[in-house]
């Protein structure tokens, strides 16, 4: 679908507009479709929600267009990462850029408020879909995956003399969960992240990189996966993991003492987007740290909600979320540290959410050893214009704020539903005038000034020239530590630092805690002897103060200050408990037995450092969380249980052999037997003796399903078998039919039918078990006329499974299916996941369900009941609304708020164009030639999980079994027929959702 750009886009460039808040909600409603979307009315379909600022409209179509991320030079000019090509293998095309994306940089050359000049830096398919640009003096560093490019203007007249290639080898090609922006840290040095999609690095000449240990910094979990963050020198030298495990960490914000902070999303629609302070070296808990399963696999004392469950907040070497935002798509970050917004924002995060359209400010407050964080909204287009897609946030030199639009009637998955349009606005406070920065970097004063700058360019800037001038700098900068202004304080001692260690202890005697905070993260960048000055510190009254010091002694042995901050530990502060964690990762056993020495034989009873043993991971750690275990409560034990599944396996198994001869419950029996290793437990007399016992024994028919499964206990077949008859939790007995299945085959499905009594029932729950075995079975069932109608009935409903279809298919072009069960055999092949048999079956139907236009549905209101009925039809086989249907596509409970009607009607006509990440088909072959379609959700060294069509169970396959695994080039959600009164209704109901 195209749209018209309007005349008047040019016109509003010569009068300028501005506006604090926008049209009512009333009055902007009255617009038509035409005027919504033009650059007229932008201001007005955005609430601005601080009375005291206002919002300018600073360029929009046809000067730019989907901005990804920008940056803001020195002169105040904006630099756009135009992403026109993005993913033109799913979007609309036009071959306006057909020579690749561009960098443009916008200027107000008359300081009116409004762009009146564009430059293209740069343009080439090389950057299609950049995700990040940073203006750092004559360098632009560009990221788009693979690679991070560095543009070098040598002559200051705005084209690039030089390219090269910083890092490459990221995947994500085109992916929104690829490389992402580079901000300049306060260090002065790169910080830069990743999403999921990016895997692994390499230098600019292609090696891997590696960690201080040795370890290729890739997505084999060891230690590392997922989304990550990093840190290294300008020219890319002394390489530094920072996090890892996130799933689309969008981009980085950092303040001036050197702490980091980032956004994250989640598995689409399941209200876990999140706010991180990233402690360095932190765990942050997208799978599980050690087989790699996804957050849908069961574990001992998991979250109660799913929005913590997300994350693995319940697992030991998981670092806390600071704040947890629900539904939305998290995009650019910044941490204001300006004077003209009001205090409100000052020294606070400014972050744009794309999903639910809005700019906010997260008011940061400490918390022990952590942060936690309110929120303050500044633009919400939610209201009224939802096509306000917010994707990054930067300060001008004068303080005021610039947020850029990707404006589109979607976000996310990949889909561009307009690919013509694009603005950025000013956001500053009522009748502020922009200023042109004036910059003189020749003096000290000028380069300091420079260096307070709320801009990141020019305090780049500043630093390089205070830098160069070295210790001239000195008297400037010292006089600046004493500022009453203590973030422009810590700048000057970054530097200062660099010059002289001196500078480490004067900020450690600051009574300003942050600049405290500093001197230990500038002792770990510039002080040659740390152990004396850490081990002082060690003792600062300030748990901030004590965590930067656990974290700076990470792989140095320093055993001793280990011990004291463990003896100093207060206990119930998760964020210090992860960094004492980080800091003895290398050297827990050493740190133990320090401990230990130092408390005595008691020391297991002290609270405090049965939290520290249950973060631990040294050789003996299995065996002192059994002595805990035999102390603790009942609602205690299953914290301490999970704990095993993060120690060497050799040591578990004779810890839960005797923790089971002094069992008292059933529920520490069951936690006992999920934690044994099942590789090695097997052959084990304790063991065999009791599994009997301990089935027979469980209420809980999940924890039953687990163990049986688990393993493999094949004299379960009459409690399987009543399970799935006589069970009345859908998922719970479609559960007990797939493990019977995996033990004994059809035997259940071929016994029921051989008695003729549960038949029907039988069909209806065995039949859902998508192997050869049963779909044989139920084919011989609805092909024989002696059976009843309900039974050949029921036999051919049960045959949507991919297996099942595709033989169903073959039949119906052989016309082997009876005459009378053609059309119901249609109608499930009409919403098969078999792109190329949902082709042929949509060519038979074409004639019956007309042609399409869009133009039509999107101006009818529909009825939104028929369109539940058609929901529970066709979708809510794959997707939850509300906790009812399946989980196995994106939660769909609140669509309507994240995509407009435009939206939702193309994600359903033309699916391939917005796959969720995390959502993506694969095809997987086994070795046994047998091909099935799925989404992979887990991998870990032995099982693949994976989730079939139709289906929210997590199906496991072994890696051994499998050959070959390759994504699909289509989405494996269906493109159904439906006719166009069917899509209006559909989609109605579907805009409800909110």
């Amino acid at each position: 679908m195209k749209f018209h750009i309007l005349v008047v886009s040019t016109l509003l460039f010569a009068f300028g507009i501005k506006n604090d808040g926008g049209l009512s909600i009333d009055d902007y409603k009255k617009l038509s479709e035409d005027e919504k979307r033009s650059p007229e009315n932008a201001l007005n379909g955005i609430d601005i929600l601080d009375n005291g600022l206002e919002a300018t409209l600073f360029a929009a179509e046809p000067q730019m267009m989907n901005p990804t991320n920008m940056d803001i030079d020195h002169k105040g000019r904006v630099w756009i990462c135009e992403a026109y090509n993005y993913r033109n293998a799913l979007n609309p095309k036009n071959h306006y850029h057909k020579k690749g994306d561009r960098i443009l940089i916008l200027e107000d050359t008359n300081s009116d408020g409004k762009a009146d000049k564009e430059t293209v830096f740069y343009q080439g398919e090389d950057i299609n879909s950049a995700l990040g640009i940073a203006v750092l003096g004559n360098k632009t560093y560009v990221s788009c995956s693979p690679n991070m490019f560095v543009f070098t203007d040598t002559n200051g007249d705005d084209v690039p003399d030089k390219k090269e290639i910083l890092f490459s080898g990221i995947k994500g090609l085109q992916h929104d969960h690829g490389l992402h922006s580079v901000i300049f840290g306060h260090d002065g040095k790169l910080y830069f992240n990743f999403g999921n999609a990016g895997e692994g690095i390499l230098d600019k000449n292609g090696n891997p990189i590696k960690d201080e240990k040795g370890n290729i910094i890739n997505n084999a979990k060891n230690p590392y996966q997922e989304g990550m963050v990093f840190r290294c020198n300008e020219d890319g030298t002394d390489f530094e993991i920072l996090g890892w495990n996130f799933r689309n960490n969008y981009e980085l914000a950092q303040d001036s003492y050197g702490l980091m902070w980032q956004s994250d999303n989640d598995d689409d629609g399941n209200r876990g987007t999140r706010i991180n302070y990233v402690m360095d070296y932190g765990n942050y808990g997208f799978k599980d740290e050690i087989t790699g399963a996804d957050w849908r696999v069961r574990r001992t004392n998991w979250e109660d909600s799913i929005p913590q469950r997300h994350w693995h907040l319940n697992d030991p070497g998981v670092v806390p979320n600071m704040l947890q935002t629900y539904a939305g798509s998290p995009t650019g970050i910044l941490m204001y540290e300006g004077d003209l917004l009001p205090k409100t924002y000052q020294n606070q995060l400014i972050h744009c959410d794309a999903g639910p359209n809005v700019v906010r400010s997260y008011a940061i407050a400490k918390n022990g050893a952590g942060f936690t964080a309110s929120i303050n909204g500044i633009l919400d287009g939610s209201k009224k214009d939802n096509w306000f897609r917010p994707s990054d946030v930067t300060a001008a030199p004068d303080g005021s704020i610039y947020v850029s639009d990707w404006y589109d009637p979607g976000v996310g998955g990949h889909a561009m539903g307009d690919s013509l349009r694009g603005r950025v606005f000013r956001v500053a406070p009522k009748n502020h005038k922009t200023t042109k920065p004036t910059l003189d970097l020749s003096s000290e004063a000028g380069a300091i000034a420079a260096l307070q700058s709320p801009n990141q360019s020019t305090r780049y800037l500043g630093y390089k020239a205070l830098q160069s001038m070295g210790l001239k700098s000195e008297s400037g900068l010292k006089a600046q530590t004493s500022n009453e202004k203590t973030h422009l304080a810590a700048r000057a001692f970054w530097l200062l630092a660099s010059f002289n260690e001196k500078y480490i202890l004067e900020a450690s005697q600051k009574a300003e805690e942050n600049l405290r905070v500093l001197s230990v993260r500038m002792a770990r960048q510039y002080l040659k002897s740390p152990h004396d000055f850490y081990a002082k510190m060690a003792m600062d009254p300030s748990i901030q103060v004590r965590r930067e010091v656990a974290l700076a002694i990470r792989n140095k042995n320093y055993t001793d200050i280990w011990t004291d901050l463990s003896l100093n530990y207060k206990g119930n502060d998760r964020w210090f408990l992860e960094a004492l964690g980080t800091s003895a990762f290398s050297n827990w056993d050493a740190s133990l037995a320090s401990l230990k020495s130092k408390l005595g034989d008691k020391w297991l009873e002290n609270p405090n450092v049965k939290e520290i043993v249950w973060r631990s991971r040294g050789t003996n750690t299995p065996t002192y969380l059994g002595q805990i275990i035999k102390t603790s409560s009942e609602s205690e034990k299953p914290k301490y249980y999970r704990a095993f599944d993060f120690q060497k396996k050799s040591s578990v198994n004779l810890v839960l052999l005797d923790l089971l001869k002094n069992a008292k419950s059933t529920k520490e029996r069951v936690m006992i037997f999920k934690h044994f290793d099942q590789k090695t437990i097997q052959t084990n007399p304790q063991f065999l003796s009791n599994l009997p016992k301990v089935l027979k024994s469980i209420d809980n028919e999940k924890d039953y399903l687990d163990i049986v499964s688990k393993f493999k206990v094949k004299s379960e077949y009459a409690r399987l078998q009543n399970m799935v008859l006589n069970g009345t939790d859908e998922d719970t007995y479609q559960e007990a039919a797939e493990v019977s299945h995996q033990l004994f085959g059809a035997k259940g499905l071929k016994a029921e039918l051989a008695q003729n009594i549960n038949a029907v029932k039988a069909i209806n729950r065995f039949g859902k078990v998508d192997q050869k075995d049963v779909t044989d079975e139920l084919v011989r069932l609805f092909n024989n006329p002696k059976n009843s109608p309900e039974i050949r009935n029921a036999a051919l409903s049960q045959m949507e499974g991919w297996k099942s279809e595709e033989i169903l298919w073959e039949m119906l072009k052989k016309g082997s299916i009876p005459e009378e069960y053609n059309e119901q055999a249609l109608n499930i092949l009409k919403k098969t996941w078999h792109g190329d048999i949902r082709s042929e079956v949509n060519k038979l139907l074409a004639s019956s369900s007309g042609i399409i236009n869009v133009e039509n549905i999107l101006k009818s209101k529909g009825n939104a009941t028929k369109g539940t009925e058609l929901y529970n039809a066709y979708c809510s086989t794959c997707h939850l609304v509300n906790k009812a249907g399946n989980d196995f596509g994106p939660n769909l409970s609140q669509i309507g708020a994240k995509l407009n009607k435009t939206a939702i009607l193309n994600a359903i006509i033309n699916p391939t164009e917005g796959i969720s990440f995390g959502y993506e088909g694969f095809n997987i072959t086994m070795k046994n030639g047998e091909v099935t379609q799925g989404m992979v959700t887990s991998k870990t060294e032995i099982d693949l999980m994976v989730k079939y069509a139709g289906s929210g169970k997590i199906n496991i396959l072994k890696l051994k079994d499998v050959s070959k695994i390759e994504p699909m080039t289509e989405s494996i959600m269906p493109k159904f027929a439906l006719t166009e009164t069917e899509l209006t209704d559909l989609t109605a109901y579907l805009e409800k959702l909110k």
